[in-house]
C-alpha cells in the first residue's frame, strides 16, 4: 500500500469549514513550534493534518487507521506533552526545579469576560495598575492558595498557571503564557527591581522545558542574592525566599516592568517608594533637609519610634542614627553596614516596604545592647535525623532563647532529635506558615528570621 505523506499545511483561505476556521486562528495566534512558539499550536496544526490524512486512508478501504494527536498535541514519538510534565515547579530538598507546564493565550473565562488578548499583529491593550494592586492582587491568591492548573481556572477568570497568575496580577485583559508576558513589559536590569516586576524564562526550544515566570516582592537581603517570590506553582500559589533569579536556569532568567504602571504610586502604600536615594552627604551630623525627615517618618512606620522623644523633624539627630541602626541590624546587617547612616540598599528598604522591622525591644540599635550579626546558614543538611554537629546546637540554644524550647526534656545538644523538629515547627508555624513551609526543618528564611 501506499502510505499517505504527513506535513504541515495552510487551510484554504477561502474554506469555511469549521477545521480550517480553527487552523486559520491558531496560524494567526502563534509561531510554529521550531521557532518557539505554543507547543498546543502546533499541536493543533498536525492533528487536523492527521485527521485529514486518516480520512483519505479510510476512504480507499485501508483498515488501518491513523492515530490522531490529542488535544495537547502529542504525535509521533518524540513530540512534547504539556501535561506529561510530571515535575513540579517547587523546589525539593536541594532547591531544584523541573519546569510547569502551561496553557496558551487566550480569554477570561466566565461572565463579564472581556475577550481575548491582544493579537500578536497590534500593540498590547494596557489597563493602568498600581504596583500596589499588583502585590495585593497576587497576595489574594496566596490567601486563597490557588491550586495549580493549567487547565482550570481561577473565579477570577484567569488561568491556574504561573503565566496566568502574572496576567492576573498585572491585571491584563486575557490571559497569556510565557512567550507573550514580554510584550506587556519593559524589560530592566536587576539591580532597578521594584516589587510587581516579574523575573520571566521562556524557553524558546522547548517552552514546556522549565519556562516560568514569577512576580517580584522585594529583596531580602541587602546583597540582593534572594528575593521574595509571589509564584504560581504545584502544589498551589506561594510567597516564598527565593535565590535570584530561580532555583534552576536562573542566568536565563529576564526582569520586566509592566508598561501600564502608574509610576507615581510605590509598593509601600503611604511609603514614597518613588523617590530616588538622595545620596549619603544628605544624612549624618550637621544635615537639615526634608530627606531627613522623610527618613525618620519612615523609621518609626517600620517600628523606631521608640528612639524619638520629639520628631522626627527635618534636622539630623542621634534619633535618627540609633533608629536607622536599629532597622540595619534587624536585616541582619553588622559593623560598617549597620552604622546608622542610610545607603542605597536601607532606603530602598525603607521606601518600598520590604524588608524586617525594627524588633519592639532586644536588639534595637541602643548603645551597648551587644547584638552581632546573624550566623550564615550552613545549609539543610546538618538538620536531618541522624546529623550530629554544633549548627544543631547552636539551634536549639537559639530556639530557647526565644522561647520554643518547650519540646526539650534535656539539652539542647549536638544530636538532631524530634524535639529540635517540633521546637523548630512551632517557630514556623507562629511566622504563619503551613504545610511543607511548617515542616519543622530550618531552611534560610528559617534561620534568618529565628536569629534576627
Amino acid at each position: 500500500m501506499t502510505v499517505p505523506a504527513f506535513e504541515d499545511y495552510a487551510p484554504a483561505i477561502d474554506c469555511i469549514c469549521a477545521g480550517c476556521a480553527a487552523q486559520r486562528r491558531a496560524v494567526a495566534r502563534a509561531l510554529p513550534r521550531r521557532h518557539g512558539g505554543h507547543p498546543a499550536a502546533h499541536g493543533a496544526r498536525r492533528a487536523l493534518v492527521l485527521a485529514t490524512a486518516a480520512g483519505v486512508v479510510l476512504s480507499a478501504g485501508v483498515a488501518e487507521a491513523a492515530s490522531p494527536a490529542d488535544e495537547h498535541g502529542s504525535g509521533p514519538a518524540g513530540s512534547a506533552r504539556e501535561d506529561g510534565v510530571t515535575a513540579a515547579d517547587s523546589p525539593d530538598s536541594d532547591g531544584v526545579d523541573a519546569g510547569t507546564p502551561q496553557g496558551a493565550p487566550g480569554p477570561l473565562t466566565g461572565a463579564g469576560s472581556p475577550g481575548a488578548p491582544s493579537s500578536t499583529d497590534t500593540a498590547p491593550e494596557l489597563r493602568p495598575t498600581t504596583r500596589t494592586d499588583i502585590i495585593n492582587r497576587a497576595k489574594g491568591w496566596v490567601s486563597a492558595k490557588v491550586p495549580y492548573s493549567m487547565e482550570k481556572y481561577w473565579s477570577d477568570g484567569y488561568r491556574q498557571d504561573c503565566s496566568g497568575y502574572v496576567s492576573m496580577a498585572w491585571n491584563l485583559k486575557g490571559n497569556e503564557w510565557t512567550g507573550s508576558l514580554a510584550e506587556y513589559g519593559d524589560r530592566v536590569e536587576i539591580e532597578e527591581l521594584q516589587p510587581g516586576d516579574i523575573l520571566l524564562f521562556h524557553n524558546r526550544a522547548d517552552p514546556t522545558n522549565g519556562s516560568h515566570v514569577t512576580i517580584f516582592g522585594g529583596w531580602t537581603d541587602y546583597t540582593h542574592t534572594h528575593y521574595t517570590a509571589y509564584e504560581q506553582t504545584p502544589a498551589h500559589a506561594r510567597k516564598q525566599t527565593t535565590p535570584m533569579a530561580y532555583w534552576t536556569n536562573s542566568d536565563k532568567y529576564v526582569p520586566y516592568r509592566y508598561k501600564g504602571l502608574d509610576a507615581d504610586t510605590g509598593a509601600g502604600g503611604s511609603n514614597p517608594s518613588a523617590t530616588p536615594f538622595p545620596g549619603v552627604d544628605k544624612f549624618g551630623p550637621g544635615a537639615t533637609n526634608e530627606y531627613v525627615a522623610q527618613l525618620g517618618r519612615m523609621l518609626v512606620e517600620r517600628g523606631g519610634k521608640r528612639f524619638y522623644s520629639v520628631g522626627p523633624g527635618a534636622t539630623w539627630g542621634d534619633a535618627d542614627r540609633l533608629a536607622t541602626k536599629a532597622f540595619q541590624e534587624a536585616q541582619g546587617w553588622s559593623a560598617g553596614e549597620a552604622d546608622g547612616i542610610p545607603g542605597p540598599d536601607t532606603w530602598q528598604l525603607l521606601t518600598s516596604g520590604t524588608g524586617r522591622d525594627i524588633p519592639e525591644s532586644g536588639n534595637g540599635g541602643s548603645p551597648g545592647d551587644g547584638s552581632t550579626a546573624v550566623p550564615a546558614f550552613p545549609g539543610r543538611s546538618y538538620f536531618r535525623p541522624g546529623q550530629s554537629n554544633s549548627h544543631v546546637e547552636i539551634l536549639g540554644e537559639q530556639l530557647v532563647k526565644k522561647g520554643y524550647g518547650k519540646y526539650y526534656t534535656s539539652g539542647p545538644g549536638p544530636r538532631w532529635t524530634e524535639a529540635d523538629r517540633r521546637n523548630v515547627e512551632a517557630f514556623q508555624r507562629d511566622q504563619g506558615w503551613r504545610g511543607s513551609e511548617a515542616d519543622g526543618y530550618p531552611g534560610p528564611e528559617t534561620w534568618r528570621r529565628l536569629f534576627a
